[in-house]
């Protein structure tokens, strides 16, 4: 009896490690793509118009939303509520406590990150790069310290807007990601995702032509 159960539970631990590690190559690819679009946009504007400002548009937090919005798209913590909210609920925070405490920064770090997690828990907005946000607005560069609640619009709210506009676009490339996972997005804006999809079918299409034409040559 105890052997039967050891077995079925190593089949199904066994399982589990190979659905977990099943490597989809378009999945990756997407991921990519979209992580390499939203963070190349807020890297490019960081080079051209703020350079002497110690990367102020382009925060760590932005690398970790990254992970989330393009590569695990259904998770609850990845959705649109959760990126936008997540980092402004946390950004507030962080600045309020810079503010209101004395620059010692073992209480104003755990603080901020503290609080932020509380924060995001009562208004249903977890994200987990939410508490990086809290953290750099209180040991973050001097340029940043100096914004005060002008960080909560910038950088954060317009790199987390550029970071999700890229994310509807990318992760709505193909039928097989969604992205809000919520329903009512799709059928909303049919006239946003339809044409995307369109055109990423008509490219699809046009490799298998080609793939199909330097097969019959071949053949021939």
């Amino acid at each position: 009896m105890v052997k039967k159960r050891i077995n079925r539970i190593y089949r199904v631990v066994k399982y589990v490690a190979y659905k977990e590690t099943l490597v989809d190559f378009r999945e990756k690819f997407w991921s990519f793509v979209g992580a390499f679009i939203g963070i190349g946009i807020i890297a490019f504007i960081q080079s051209i118009y703020f350079t002497e400002n110690d990367n102020l548009f382009l925060i760590g937090s932005f690398g970790a939303s990254c992970v989330l919005i393009y590569g695990v798209i259904q998770s609850p913590l990845a959705q649109p509520r959760n990126l936008i909210g997540g980092h402004l609920v946390s950004a507030i925070i962080g600045v309020t406590v810079f503010q209101l405490l004395p620059d010692i920064i073992w209480l104003t770090a755990s603080l901020a990150v503290a609080l932020s997690i509380i924060g995001m828990q009562y208004t249903k907005t977890l994200h987990p790069p939410g508490g990086a946000t809290a953290l750099i607005a209180v040991s973050g560069s001097g340029s940043i310290k100096d914004l005060g609640y002008l960080y909560v619009f910038f950088p954060v709210l317009s790199g987390v807007v550029i970071l999700l506009l890229v994310a509807l676009i990318v992760n709505n490339m193909t039928s097989q990601r969604k992205y809000p996972s919520d329903d009512r997005f799709s059928r909303n804006f049919k006239w946003f995702i339809d044409p995307i999809r369109d055109q990423s079918q008509r490219i699809k299409q046009k490799q298998n032509k080609r793939k199909n034409k330097k097969a019959a040559t071949n053949n021939v």
